[in-house]
């Protein structure tokens, strides 16, 4: 494929300086914990049920912890202690320390007799895990599996039940990825509902039993067309390791999963979002899933050519954060898009630049890239050869996870003849355009080049800033998407808990085993 000269001593000078980042962050998150994390914890231990109000039964369990002041044990040190003193399951167990007074949450038995107590649920927990990774990756090597870049699209219509419908409609159409976008405003949401729902705006619910029912019509699509239909959800927001343990659990292939994202677009405390991504990345690095960062989202608040070099650095941190996760190469799906202004002159050109720099430099990662949707209108003959344009651009460059755009997205939710256009016009461009990388060369020292180098420089110097000066001051004066967030404000901040020196979570321990 067509390559741009790139300093490869400037990208590993890059890649220092995030590791540098990271790892101030990573020393302040190996001392906390967070009530979501505390959650997940307890869904892993097979904590299940909501009152009769719908409050799930997990929130129950770790409010009453956190406001007796012993959530920094590890919401798993009273779940054992419960065990030793004679529950007859951690169920049990959850129900008396969520709802009976007796309940004495002060110091017990000591964390080593809590951990071997849960020893067995630890076992099952991880289990839980490895057998639906093993039974995902069993089916898809059943089957075919398409050819990148992958075609990507969304459905969400509100109803979990007509969701599962479209879902088919568009593995049937050709779709490679189906997702079912959120309900508006759910990643503010600190719990997730129960069981299936049919209403939400903007989205559907994420919510265990939903994931189940989509991965269902999924896995239907895959056996009737023969071509393997993936999955995908959000892992983001105040809940962010829960959703993750439940796309483990229910098979999903794929996680919308940011370490800065919350922070910046849902204003969710930067310290609270830090430590839920690390556990979330745990999670799914054993469970094989690949992660969908957001840089993207970057261009729709700040402009797509001066703040370009922010998105590039943004996907060397994300880079740096997931590696400390234990995630592979092949499961970091760092994001970027094409939205720059169309009416731009050689805005083709500087978008060519910029995937074909993001290409290069991570050349083992399934790189994410997203439609143009901030210059869209409700002209949809211009919208199609626009997001033409993107899928021309896509091919060329070797992308390789493409969210498809819709014609018709700046005037409604698109409809099941709007997707199969979209899908068929990719076909096309695919098809057609499928060696075009392989026989072209940028011109020596021409505007290609030019932009990329100018990229790559400007995101050394961001990161050399941002190393300086630690990331949490860097999001304080809005270095990433013009958002400024300071680091004890935003939603969730109360429940960033310091661990006890005898913090418990053996559901941890083990996942941070190599």
């Amino acid at each position: 494929m067509t390559t741009v000269p790139v300093e490869q001593e400037k990208v590993e000078a890059c890649r220092a300086f995030a590791a540098d980042i990271a790892d101030e962050v990573q020393r302040f998150i190996d001392r906390h914990t967070t009530v979501g994390v505390e959650r997940t914890v307890a869904r892993a231990y097979g904590v299940v049920g909501a009152d009769a109000e719908g409050t799930p039964l997990v929130n129950a369990l770790v409010d009453r912890i956190h406001r007796a002041g012993q959530a920094g044990r590890g919401v798993a040190y009273h779940l054992g202690r419960a065990l030793c003193e004679g529950a007859g399951s951690v169920q049990e167990a959850a129900e008396m320390l969520a709802f009976s007074e007796a309940a004495d949450l002060g110091a017990g038995p000591s964390a080593a007799e809590a951990r071997g107590a849960l020893e067995a649920a630890t076992r099952e927990a991880i289990a839980r895990i490895d057998r639906a990774r093993d039974e995902r990756e069993a089916t898809k090597a059943a089957h075919r599996v398409g050819v990148a870049p992958l075609k990507y699209v969304i459905v969400a219509t509100g109803n979990i039940y007509d969701d599962a419908v479209q879902a088919k409609a568009a593995g049937f159409a050709g779709a490679d990825i189906v997702a079912v976008i959120r309900a508006t405003a759910q990643s503010l949401l600190d719990y997730v509902p129960e069981g299936p729902t049919t209403e939400g705006y903007g989205g559907t619910y994420a919510t265990q039993e939903n994931f189940r029912i989509i991965r269902r019509a999924a896995d239907e699509a895959t056996r009737d067309t023969g071509t393997y239909l993936a999955q995908t959800n959000y892992s983001s927001g105040l809940c962010m390791s829960e959703i993750a343990w439940m796309a483990a659990v229910e098979r999903l292939d794929m996680l919308l999963n940011d370490a800065m994202y919350g922070i910046l677009f849902r204003d969710i405390n930067m310290q609270r979002t830090f430590i839920d991504q690390y556990f979330s990345r745990r999670i799914i690095a054993r469970s094989g899933i690949v992660i969908n960062t957001g840089e993207d989202n970057y261009l729709t608040t700040a402009d797509a050519v001066e703040k370009a070099h922010t998105v590039l650095a943004s996907q060397f941190i994300n880079e740096a954060f997931a590696r400390r996760a234990g995630l592979r190469e092949e499961q970091m799906g760092l994001g970027h898009a094409f939205e720059i202004d169309p009416w731009l002159e050689d805005s083709l050109l500087f978008e060519l630049a910029q995937a074909q720099l993001v290409r290069q430099i991570f050349d083992r990662h399934p790189i994410k890239w997203m439609p143009p949707t901030k210059f869209k209108t409700g002209d949809i003959f211009h919208s199609h050869v626009h997001d033409a344009m993107f899928n021309l651009v896509g091919i060329t460059t070797g992308q390789s996870i493409e969210l498809l755009g819709m014609f018709s997205e700046a005037v409604h939710t698109p409809l099941l003849m709007d997707r199969y256009l979209s899908l068929k016009s990719a076909r096309y461009i695919f098809t057609a355009a499928r060696h075009l990388g392989d026989e072209i060369q940028w011109k020596p020292g021409g505007i290609v080049e030019r932009r990329a180098r100018e990229v790559l420089d400007k995101a050394h110097e961001l990161l050399r800033e941002v190393e300086r000066e630690t990331v949490w001051d860097a999001i304080g004066r809005g270095a990433f998407g013009d958002v400024r967030r300071t680091r004890t404000g935003g939603k969730g901040y109360s429940g960033v808990v310091a661990r006890h020196p005898e913090y418990l979570n053996p559901i941890l321990d083990v996942l941070e085993r190599p």
